[in-house]
């Protein structure tokens, strides 16, 4: 009898197009309270997922094709805000630009060097707070139809580029959680560890939520705590 054939990397797509057109009622995720709810500031991430143009992942039983990836960065260790943590591309959404589809794809371009006429945005996810630095920051999922070279365009911004399977985020023995204490509360957050990567704090949540959401994510142990490292 042959095996049934494994989900397509393709077949995301479509997922994550039905997820942006019917987000879930419950759509959020916790970096703690908005210092200035009416001073905060818009901005956008690209979230841009593709077919994977190095070495899938190993992982088995995976929900998702094991060439799916997404595309991630890590800030620069200089920068005011988030400095060294691993981010979607994005940033402000500045006057110039028509919204935060625009704006997302405009930051891609600054940070990561890819073509912006390979991407296909699929739409915008509800915002969510990112209290650290007071903002509120719109999702945009995305599709690479045509992949093109990445690299840190601007090492005073990005230290490095990277496409991560996501069949490896999504593997249980990868996540875990982080615990912070903030503001005289304690915050436990889901966090992804991918070789030397540490995915947490904003993206980790975004990552979460998006799995979740879209039906991917497979049991795993919130009680694991991931060490930040410095």
């Amino acid at each position: 009898m042959t095996a049934a054939p494994g989900p397509s990397a393709a077949s995301a797509r479509e997922q994550l197009i039905e997820l942006c057109a019917h987000p879930p009622e419950h759509w959020s995720g916790s970096t703690g309270t908005l210092t200035s709810p009416v001073d905060a500031r818009p901005a956008a991430v690209l979230v841009l997922f593709g077919v994977l143009d190095a070495t899938p992942s190993t992982a088995v039983d995976t929900p998702v094709a094991r060439d799916l990836d997404v595309l991630l960065l890590r800030r620069a260790a200089t920068l005011t805000d988030h400095a060294g943590q691993v981010a979607f591309p994005g940033g402000r959404i500045d006057a110039t630009d028509a919204g935060p589809v625009d704006a997302a794809l405009r930051e891609a371009v600054e940070e990561t060097g890819l073509d912006p006429a390979g991407v296909e945005p699929l739409g915008t996810l509800p915002p969510l707070p990112l209290a650290v630095s007071n903002h509120l920051v719109t999702p945009v999922p995305a599709w690479w139809r045509r992949p093109t070279p990445v690299v840190a365009v601007d090492q005073a911004e990005t230290f490095e580029v990277y496409r991560v399977p996501v069949a490896d985020l999504l593997h249980p023995g990868n996540r875990g959680s982080t615990v912070r204490a903030r503001s005289g509360r304690t915050w436990r957050a889901p966090a992804f560890v991918v070789g030397e990567l540490v995915v947490w704090g904003f993206t980790a949540i975004v990552l979460d939520l998006m799995f979740d959401a879209l039906g991917w994510t497979l049991t795993w142990d919130h009680a694991t705590t991931i060490e930040l490292r410095s």
